[in-house]
């Protein structure tokens, strides 16, 4: 049987990390119970607490670091000035540190209404003065466990100078301070919804005693005050579907199981003790069955859609389940040890990879299942402290009132100064959305019509003009199935699904197609990209196109067919291409409906590499300028995959430039919302997730910092340093009323998004978009019909 590779690090494990435990959100306060200076101070509003080694054996730092919102860094750059800003960005203004000594008599509390709190001594300050750290709602009170216990055992290195291991439970014992009691910081109290306690792994007699003390305390609390005479009612589990006769199993393990709860935005434990049983019922087919000893749980087909995260450190596999009639439910199993929850894991990986690839586990490399696993790891890219080192440039402009934005609407050339109601009655919606890189222009496809929106100095889109109709060069009336702008964003490349041998060039200045390029007469054009990732700002002539087993470049200078023979590579087997893109130098990937990736030189060649498939199909395609990472789409993650080569006699090279060796292919990066928001999210809208193509921002001089993508009536977009960084919940969220048909970046920067929806396009400020939260799921958004006037001279033929 394969062995997998065990990627758990404990806490104190890995020596090359600065950092050992983090609560990532919080508000840190000073308490002067006993001084005339005052009660309660409140030092940062948004922090995040970490343990942190020091260059010296034995010594460890709690550091409490301030967190600025989207631009809020700038902004009191802009409103200090430049000494002011030195000034409150210093290291004093931003960061506290700690040295983790006995004489800090650090202890942590839970309160009524369930508010977590560490607390310490003011060692610099009056008697009585304590810091408080006041944890935000959404941490979980097995974190707040670990964070006690690693900081009891931080200050056992450093009393006795010998490792934490060594230390019995009546040591450790010295180093708790819960019988003092903690005051409270302010008034006010933000209490939590109730959540599952999730212990350490291996603990001890002493950590056993913190989670049976936190237990007693999260059942003790009482319950949180409605607002309404309204009872909330607790998710209850749906019935169990009938299990399937079994062929085979591979896997069966005893766990307990927690089912999310929608109204309090928690796990619940269901059951102490169930069997999770993974077996084979047909031709690549597989189910999930889990059953305790009285009652049957849950029953599932293995399919992506079940969007599976595995996490060590707490000993959980978190998953969605669907019902018959779309209803999404968020799963937790959590098991008893490492071991049980790899045996698990390799049962259930096995059985959704031979499900999506119809090839048997067995039969691929050892090296090709380890990527496969790692993509479902919780890693930190290597390389991450370098990668981490450009600072995300901060929002500096002042977000507008949303009323004030440009909106695409429903004009009616018989209009005067009346209303115009935002309701379209041509039956077509907005489709696909091409952003300028030359000229600060965005077009919108919707149907045989095309939208112009220009951008405006303080970034709102305003309406330019529209093609009204999209004809070939002999008048047929046809729907681009794809476009890409090209020459400088004077000229636009369609496609007509009627015609896939032929693309056609339409000329923007006159507003219709000028050309019909016939690109060969038996290989067809699936899809095409530019030349290099910048060409569109340039006269290059040529670009990439491909067929489902094709790669080629085409030429429209050329006499008869356009395809330039010399530089055509393809493949006889059924390669499924779905899409490419391409560097800054022109390096290209090309990914399949298989889930492969192809890392290509330069045309006509072999590829210089290939990643194994995943399984999914590979939707969208994007590189950033240098070639370093590759960041592809499927319809329920994205993958983040590094093509720098860190190790070999190809050390420095890229994926691209020189194959990666057999043992040592690149470590991807999965992507995913967490189980229990996609069960929000498909609370809420009844629809199963399925990401746009995903996008870095863009820009010749500018780092690719944030990722851009959206499911249904959400953006999403992630913080790469965050990603990178190994951070929780690296992504926010906007949500509208209607779904997000398409998503880019505005060209040179990653402060403002435009979005097509059906029957609008706006451009929005990314610091309105929130992080994910029970309220900001399920936040009502402004109703996308609104009315509003326009001038005689706004007045066209066309709804946008």
């Amino acid at each position: 049987m394969f062995m997998l590779r065990n990627v758990t690090k404990y806490l104190f494990g890995d020596t090359s990390k600065e950092s050992i435990v983090e609560i990532s959100q919080g508000q840190l306060y000073l308490v002067r119970p006993l001084s005339p200076k005052g009660y309660s101070e409140l030092i940062f509003r948004d922090a995040a607490a970490t343990i942190r080694r020091t260059g010296q054996e034995y010594q460890y730092q709690l550091v409490i670091q301030r967190a600025y919102e989207e631009g809020e860094d700038e902004l009191l750059a802009e409103e200090d000035g430049e000494e002011g800003a030195a000034d409150n960005l210093s290291t004093d203004k931003d960061e506290k540190t700690f040295l983790l000594d006995q004489g800090l008599h650090f202890r942590s509390e839970i309160r009524e209404g369930g508010e977590a709190v560490f607390a310490w001594r003011d060692l610099s300050g009056d008697p009585g003065d304590l810091f408080e750290f006041v944890c935000d709602s959404s941490v979980q009170a097995g974190e707040v466990g670990t964070f006690e216990l690693v900081a009891i055992k931080c200050q056992y290195e450093r009393k006795f100078r010998r490792p934490q291991e060594s230390a019995t439970e009546k040591d450790l014992q010295q180093f708790n301070f819960t019988d003092q009691s903690i005051p409270s910081a302010s008034a006010a109290t933000s209490p939590t919804a109730e959540a599952i306690d999730f212990p350490p792994p291996k603990p001890k007699a002493v950590e056993e005693s913190l989670v049976k003390q936190t237990k007693k305390d999260m059942s003790s609390r009482p319950s949180k005050a409605k607002s309404s005479d309204k009872e909330v009612v607790p998710t209850a589990a749906p019935p169990s579907a009938a299990v399937p006769d079994a062929t085979s199993i591979l896997s069966k393990e005893r766990c307990e199981l927690h089912l999310f709860d929608f109204p309090s935005g928690s796990f619940m434990l269901q059951d102490p003790s169930v069997v999770a049983t993974v077996t084979e019922i047909g031709k690549w087919q597989y189910w999930l069955h889990i059953s305790g000893d009285d009652r049957e749980w849950l029953g599932q087909p293995v399919v992506a859609d079940i969007n599976p995260v595995f996490n060590f450190e707490y000993l959980s596999f978190i998953f969605n389940h669907y019902t018959d009639d779309g209803s999404a439910y968020s799963w937790l199993l959590r098991f008893k040890d490492v071991e049980t929850e790899e045996r698990f894991q390799e049962g259930l990986m096995q059985a959704l990879w031979e499900q999506l690839n119809e090839i048997k586990w067995t039969k691929t490399t050892d090296d090709d299942r380890q990527y496969v696993l790692d993509a479902f790891q919780d890693l930190t890219m290597e390389d991450a402290e370098n990668a981490a080192k450009e600072a995300e440039e901060e929002e500096q402009e002042v977000e507008e009132v949303e009323d004030e934005r440009q909106q695409a609407e429903q004009y009616d050339s018989d209009e005067s100064a009346d209303d115009v109601v935002v309701k379209p009655e041509d039956g077509d919606v907005n489709s696909q959305l091409a952003v300028g890189y030359k000229h600060d222009r965005s077009f919108v496809i919707r149907g045989s019509k095309i939208g112009v929106f220009k951008h405006t100095p303080n970034n709102n889109l305003e309406f330019s003009t529209n093609i009204s109709k999209v004809e070939t060069p002999g008048g047929k009336l046809f729907s681009p199935k794809k476009v890409m702008l090209h020459a400088e964003d004077t000229d636009m490349i369609l496609q007509s699904e009627a015609n896939p041998n032929s693309l056609y060039r339409m000329d923007l200045e006159y507003g219709k197609v000028v050309d019909e390029w016939k690109v060969h007469d038996d290989i067809q054009v699936k899809n095409f990209a530019p030349e290099k990732k910048f060409s569109q700002m340039t006269g290059e002539k040529t670009f990439l196109g491909m067929s489902h087993n094709a790669l080629y470049r085409i030429d429209p200078r050329l006499s008869g067919n356009k395809m330039v023979e010399s530089d055509l590579k393809q493949y006889t087997s059924k390669n499924a291409f779905s899409t490419a893109a391409t560097t800054e130098k022109g390096y290209i990937a090309v990914a399949s409906e298989k889930g492969d990736i192809r890392m290509f030189d330069k045309l006509g060649l072999r590829a210089k590499s290939q990643l194994p498939a995943l399984g999914d199909p590979i939707t969208g395609l994007d590189v950033s300028a240098d070639g370093r990472w590759v960041l592809a789409t499927c319809r329920t993650y994205l993958l983040l995959i590094d093509a720098l080569q860190k190790d070999g006699k190809n050390e420095g090279k890229l994926g691209f430039e020189k194959a990666f060796a057999k043992d040592s292919k690149p470590q991807p990066r999965r992507l995913t919302l967490q189980p229990s928001h996609v069960a929000q999210f498909q609370y809420e809208t009844k629809a199963a997730l399925a990401f746009t193509p995903a996008r870095f921002n863009t820009g010749v001089d500018d780092k690719e910092t944030s990722i851009i993508t959206a499911t249904g009536p959400f953006i999403v977009t992630w913080n790469v340093k965050k990603v990178l960084d190994g951070k929780r919940d690296p992504y926010t969220i906007k949500r509208y009323e209607e779904e997000v048909k398409a998503d880019d970046f505005k060209y040179g920067s990653d402060k403002n998004v435009i979005v097509a929806l059906p029957n609008e396009v706006n451009m929005v400020a990314k610091r309105s978009f929130k992080k994910p939260t029970r309220e900001s799921i399920m936040a009502t958004p402004r109703a996308s019909g609104r009315v509003s006037r326009l001038r005689k001279s706004d007045v066209v033929n066309s709804p946008y």
